[in-house]
């Protein structure tokens, strides 16, 4: 048929200029942090995720062979209503870290292939709900419950355990987004 199975991968933004160069200042800082004094156990990193009463199973498509998908940037079909790139800046957040005495790490901007709960945690809960059906809130609730019951620490520290190795691929890429 001369044909093979292809998946491409969205990417969250089409970076900029400026865009890659803080992701690569961002990354070559926390490796040489890192280098100094490892630091990953204390991390913590949190974030949310949109969990649908109805998950279709993410599908491939067929193409030539030759060059590997492409990334494509995510279509803005709804507009911007709110930006939650970073609310970590927000006053009562900044304040409420600091009476923790917390240290927050520089992330930059439109950077999930950098942050543990994208790439991690919810790319394998998104495999988990595929095909999926919900019928009520509770339904939901139960089935992320369940799922991260069953997940032992292991599977946690693993998606921060990858951060330096995800740092050194955007600086070896110039402060672009990468093929994971």
């Amino acid at each position: 048929m001369g044909i093979i199975q292809k998946q491409g991968n969205w990417v969250p933004y089409e970076l900029k200029p400026r865009d890659g160069e803080r992701r690569l200042f961002a990354c070559e800082q926390l490796l040489a942090r890192q280098r100094r004094k490892g630091f990953l156990h204390r991390i913590a990193t949190g974030d949310e995720k949109w969990v649908r009463y109805d998950n279709p199973k993410r599908r491939k498509s067929w193409g030539s062979p030759g060059p590997a998908s492409t990334s494509t940037a995510k279509p803005n079909l709804h507009g911007s209503k709110h930006d939650n790139a970073r609310p970590h800046v927000a006053k009562v957040v900044k304040t409420y870290l600091e009476t923790l005495k917390w240290e927050v790490l520089p992330h930059p901007l439109y950077s999930p292939d950098l942050a543990p709960s994208d790439y991690h945690l919810f790319r394998s809960m998104a495999h988990g709900l595929a095909d999926q059906h919900f019928r009520s809130y509770e339904e939901v609730k139960n089935w992320i419950d369940s799922w991260i019951t069953s997940k032992d620490d292991q599977f946690f520290q693993r998606g921060i355990r990858t951060l330096p190795e995800r740092w050194e691929k955007v600086v070896a890429s110039n402060g672009q987004y990468f093929e994971s």
